[in-house]
């Protein structure tokens, strides 16, 4: 609009300073027409061819800017149907992008992976409007400012790249991770010192909800670079507690009544069994560490782990097993012949019977890992 209001324009302002050059000649021409001598002094002279020069070029100024203008508005008007054109191929490549992107199936592009499912589809949407935007530049014949557009893409590409380099990290990283895997939507786990379950995984950043209902977000350069512990990729999951009991009470008896408590809650695996240790005996008592293992998708570990302790408890209670009696003995003679023991012990004094052999708890999952993974780059020794 603003050409066609040009060329209106022109044309009226030259008409208008045409009638203004006719006004001033008749004006300077009036001394003639009554008869009486014109005398024109010698320094007017020059003056007036001044005049006429600076009236001829402007005059021919105009005529240039009034054609330029009337051949850019032909042009245009010729060139309407080849705009035209080019509006409708880029019309069609976005309609066809979006259709293509959500079909990845039709190009055997589709994945499992949402994140990647995601990617691939805004790819193929922006590979498809490129492609169309360079077949209408190509057919108004603008392959010079197709160059120039990829040039100064690729100088503004290098520029952004420094200016975002945290988000670029970041995006990379969100990449690898879709492809990598290292853990799925609903997932336990512990990246760093940050706790959580895993809610999603974009652009920027993996999103957690920790256990107490908090949202926490975490940039996935770093998520990419920390220390992941995943406690869901494992079924079953091992839970463990100690009891400190006194020294005067029987280890054996503390463990078979604790091992039947144990293994009697709904939720305990009976493979791998429910075990125990002896931690420390000393000052302070003797003190014994449980273990038993659940299935995560069926008993909760801290609800489970909370009702062995509780079980194993009240059986140590009914059976007059206590906790570890702070005492101080007092000589006040010496005492030629050795005391009776306060009370005895059922300790056997063989290890026959007693299980030593080799946890193999974890044995069978190991193998897996070993067996699935074609990554791994490790071999046992003998082998290499």
């Amino acid at each position: 609009m603003p050409r066609v209001y040009a060329a209106l324009l022109i044309p009226l302002l030259t008409l208008l300073l045409g009638a203004w050059l006719c006004v001033a000649g008749n004006a300077h021409a009036t001394p003639a027409a009554t008869g009486a001598p014109a005398a024109i002094p010698m320094a007017a002279a020059p003056v007036l061819l001044v005049d006429e020069v600076d009236e001829a070029g402007v005059r021919g100024r105009l005529e240039k800017v009034f054609d330029e203008a009337e051949g850019r508005l032909l042009r245009l008007a010729a060139s309407l149907p080849l705009l035209v054109a080019a509006g409708i191929i880029v019309f069609l490549a976005v309609w066809l992008g979006g259709v293509l992107s959500r079909h990845l199936h039709w190009l055997r592009l589709g994945t499992r992976n949402p994140y990647l499912d995601g990617l691939i589809r805004r790819a193929v949407r922006a590979v498809i409007l490129i492609a169309g935007i360079l077949v209408a530049l190509d057919l108004l014949n603008a392959t010079a400012l197709v160059g120039a557009m990829l040039g100064s893409a690729g100088v503004l590409g290098l520029a952004l790249g420094f200016a975002f380099k945290d988000i670029a990290e970041n995006y990379i990283a969100g990449i690898l991770l879709s492809l990598r895997r290292p853990f799925q939507p609903g997932d336990m786990v512990r990246i760093d010192t940050y706790e959580g379950k895993v809610a999603l995984l974009s652009a920027r950043a993996m999103t957690l909800i920790t256990l107490e209902g908090n949202e926490l977000r975490l940039p996935n350069a770093l998520v990419f670079k920390a220390v992941i512990l995943n406690y869901s990729s494992n079924p079953k999951r091992r839970f463990d507690f100690t009891f400190n009991l006194d020294a005067s009470q029987s280890i054996r008896q503390a463990h078979q009544l604790a091992m039947a408590e144990i293994s009697s809650i709904d939720g305990v695996l009976a493979e791998p069994a429910p075990s125990s240790t002896v931690v420390e005996f000393g000052a302070n008592g003797i003190v014994l560490r449980f273990f038993a293992w659940v299935d995560q998708r069926q008993s909760d570990v801290g609800k489970t782990r909370g009702e062995a302790i509780r079980r194993v408890k009240g059986a140590f209670w009914r059976k007059g097993i206590q906790g570890p009696r702070t005492t101080t003995h007092v000589v006040l003679a010496r005492e030629d012949t050795p005391a009776a023991p306060a009370s005895t012990i059922d300790e056997p004094a063989t290890s026959a019977g007693v299980d030593v052999s080799v946890n193999r708890d974890i044995d069978r999952q190991l193998a897996e890992v070993q067996s699935t993974d074609d990554r791994n780059l490790l071999t046992l020794k003998g082998l290499h």
